[in-house]
């Protein structure tokens, strides 16, 4: 069935449109949320440095981060004075939150010390924990594979119970951004192209972090990020401009952030990217009248790290305290970083260029988020040190990492069944990546310990035995390994199938992370050519934090699997896939490209006036000369040890009334020897309408389970609403006229039918 916009958090595997209408006819701006008589109190008695120390939010220099998250933070965390200051700072009140640290002791004595302070307003904690804190889970575009929102709300609070277990109140995710250009870095941080499936993901992450009662000291705030429109810069280049219709940006980039705000997110994080020329953290457009106004949100937005500086380099800013000045009018209420607001916001206040109405409102939304934590009640809430020393890497949250990394594994080819591998041959495994505990976890694992994640040559050798497994290094991630070729060579030779671990490291992907060439590096292909000319079959399995181009023998393997970073049971994960004791069920939530120079590439883009058909190759088309318009794999592809065939879609009419519904229908048959996990997907193209369309959009999924033999009839129910879109006049609506509807397995595949929505009565 589908799911109606207004009943998103309802939704299990069985998964509808989201058009997202309601909440943006109106443009009246959100008042600041009523406030408790103790936040008021509070309010009524701080001074202009206290309130502006609410606003501040420092690097934790008491408790630096095992593994560099940004230089520049680290650098100030490794003096040891910067500590003592730390504290003095604290116990003054001037500081109201720290980021990146962990560890119950010392965040106890920095409670301390805020509860020293005149009031006493304890300090918030917050850190970048997207994938997991020492229990690493797939990387969020990994887990999007999965196409399961209910796996990411699991992974998601039992992330939740580690970070609350070493004094984390608040996590800096889910990154919700729609990723429209693999070369971006941050695309590893995200649910990938679609924004149906970011959407549905979104609100699955804020629910697993949050849980049931944010007071409880097993939940976290959730922050998604980054509003707006950071995954559209221009040549996937990190902090780039983007260049974005406010259509487009409501149309692509907004919804994701209304699900995650409707499942209860209490904060948002601003972007670096500019919208319309305007820098997101002095965007007041985007953060007061698009954000509270269109979207009602009443949470805090805090500023990307040192984004609310940055506005002097991008030139809108003459000065420091200009910055500040802007950031805070556009509604940036904390900033991260460096100190901006306490150095200048104290003199704009007395100045008058910042209202004091202004100012109490931003604390007034601070304090409110630190009460609904559970804060102000409990200012040692989630620094139990039992809870520390027993809630973390427990044996339920690796076996849940270990579960979701095979959900989330993708099997893109096939060809002659060299998967699963046969019982009794022996398998030469060669590769970089192929014994690499310090590439498994992926970016954005900075608490995680290398030598815990799971190798894929450890998850072999336990699921094989030491006796049909030989391990070849081959090459470096990036450069030659003397010898290492001619040592592959041998190895394969001696073996009955290669599985070649090739792709990315895990520095290749993420934030400042982004590539002009999406492909596997030079070393890496040399050795896969090398080994190819054996003869052999090859298995390719890939990690990587994006799609790639493949080339060559890494193109034309038998087979190809998509192991992203799949975190702490990543080796056992692929293992359980490889053999065949789990099925791939993972379907791509990104296009794989022909080649680089198509990007940005993703599948629901227009049609153009001259739009290349599937199968043609004409001249004069919207297209390059050198490739079609076309992915090398398209988004929603995936195989499974199973071979599906599809029936003819079904329609219960073939006229849609303007509030009526229709049903849409396909049976779905396993012609397999073994059992499947197929994801079902629901597709409409709007023929003819007031603003181009594009060719195809996900408007629903449904993820289900076949025996070897076994058919199902798969129903999703369409009405007006999954037709709806954002207009001329930026109100979304639906328009009579002709739509062609899929139920296929990937988003380039399947025979459409056709309807009509009617005219309104």
């Amino acid at each position: 069935m589908n799911v109606d916009r207004r009943n998103l958090l309802r939704a299990g595997t069985c998964l509808g449109a989201l058009a997202f209408g309601g909440g943006f006819a109106s443009v009246a701006i959100a008042a600041a949320p009523s406030a408790s008589r103790r936040v008021e109190a509070l309010l009524a008695r701080m001074t202009i440095e206290e309130k502006v120390g609410q606003l501040t939010l420092y690097p934790d220099d008491v408790r630096p981060t095992p593994r560099p998250i940004n230089p520049d933070i680290n650098a100030q965390a490794e003096a040891r004075e910067r500590s003592a200051f730390q504290f003095a700072e604290v116990k003054a009140g001037r500081v109201g939150s720290l980021l990146a640290g962990t560890g119950v002791e010392l965040g106890r004595k920095l409670q301390d010390a805020a509860l020293q302070s005149r009031l006493g307003i304890p300090l918030m904690f917050g850190a970048d924990v997207l994938h997991g804190l020492r229990t690493i889970f797939p990387i969020p575009l990994a887990l999007a594979a999965s196409f399961e929102p209910g796996l990411a709300e699991r992974t998601a609070r039992a992330a939740a119970e580690e970070m609350s277990a070493v004094g984390v109140h608040w996590t800096y995710a889910p990154m919700v951004d729609v990723a429209r250009d693999q070369r971006w870095g941050r695309v590893a941080e995200g649910s990938g192209e679609d924004p149906l499936l970011a959407s549905l993901f979104a609100a699955s992450y804020v629910k697993g972090f949050q849980g049931n009662d944010l007071k409880s000291p097993r939940s976290v705030a959730a922050c998604p990020k980054h509003f707006a429109g950071y995954g559209a810069v221009i040549g996937g280049m990190e902090y780039n401009s983007t260049d974005l219709t406010e259509r487009e940006l409501l149309q692509t980039h907004m919804p994701p952030f209304e699900a995650a705000f409707s499942a209860g997110a209490v904060t948002t994080m601003a972007a670096f990217n500019d919208i319309d020329g305007v820098p997101a953290s002095g965007n007041r457009h985007l953060l007061t009248d698009l954000l509270r106004g269109r979207l009602g949100f009443q949470g805090f937005v805090v500023s990307d790290a040192a984004s609310a500086e940055e506005l002097v380099a991008h030139g809108i800013a003459s000065d420091e305290k200009d910055a500040a000045r802007q950031a805070f009018d556009a509604g940036v209420a904390i900033n991260m970083g460096g100190g901006l607001y306490k150095r200048h916001l104290p003199d704009l206040v007395a100045s008058g260029a910042v209202g004091t109405e202004r100012l109490d409102e931003a604390v007034r939304r601070v304090l409110t988020v630190k009460e609904q934590l559970g804060l102000l009640d409990d200012p040692y809430r989630s620094l139990d040190p039992r809870r520390e020393a027993r809630d973390v890497r427990t044996p339920a949250a690796l076996a849940l990492a270990r579960e979701a990394a095979t959900r989330s594994v993708v099997l893109l080819k096939n060809e002659g069944n060299v998967l699963p591998l046969a019982a009794g041959r022996k398998v030469a495994l060669i590769g970089p990546l192929a014994d690499d505990e310090a590439n498994m976890d992926g970016p954005w694992a900075p608490w995680a310990k290398t030598n815990e994640a799971v190798t894929l040559a450890q998850g072999l050798r336990a699921a094989l035995g030491a006796d049909r497994l030989t391990v070849t290094k081959g090459a470096e991630i990036q450069e030659p390994l003397t010898g290492g070729i001619e040592a592959a060579v041998a190895a394969a030779k001696a073996a009955d199938v290669v599985v070649l671990a090739l792709g990315e490291g895990q520095d290749m992907s993420g934030e400042a992370r982004s590539r002009s060439e999406i492909i596997v590096p030079a070393a890496q292909q040399a050795l896969a050519e090398a080994v190819a000319a054996i003869g052999k079959p090859v298995v390719v399995v890939l990690s990587c934090g994006r799609a790639l181009a493949l080339e060559g023998a890494v193109r034309n393997a038998g087979a190809i699997v998509v192991g992203w970073f799949l975190g702490s049971q990543g080796g056992h994960a692929l293992a359980d896939v490889l053999t065949g004791r789990v099925a791939p069920s993972g379907r791509l939530p990104v296009s794989f490209p022909q080649v680089s120079g198509q990007q940005p590439f993703f599948y629901n883009h227009k049609s153009t006036g001259r739009p290349q058909l599937q199968g043609e190759n004409a001249f004069f088309k919207a297209r390059y000369s050198d490739v079609s318009h076309q992915a090398l794999y398209p988004f929603g592809h995936g195989l499974g040890y199973g071979v599906v065939a599809y029936g003819e879609v079904e329609l219960s009419t073939t006229t849609l009334a303007w509030n009526g519904q229709l049903v849409a229908s396909v049976t779905v048959s396993n012609q397999g020897d073994r059992a499947v996990d197929e994801v079902v997907q629901l597709y409409v193209h709007d023929e003819s309408a007031s603003v181009t369309r594009p060719v195809r959009e996900l408007k629903g999924f449904e993820k289900v389970r076949m025996a070897a033999g076994a058919s199902r009839k798969v129903n999703f129910i369409i009405t007006r609403k999954d037709l709806e879109f954002v207009g001329g006049d930026l109100l979304w609506r639906a328009e009579p006229g002709r739509f062609q509807v899929w139920i296929a397995p990937s988003s380039a595949a399947g025979r459409s039918q056709t309807f009509i929505l009617d005219n309104p009565a």
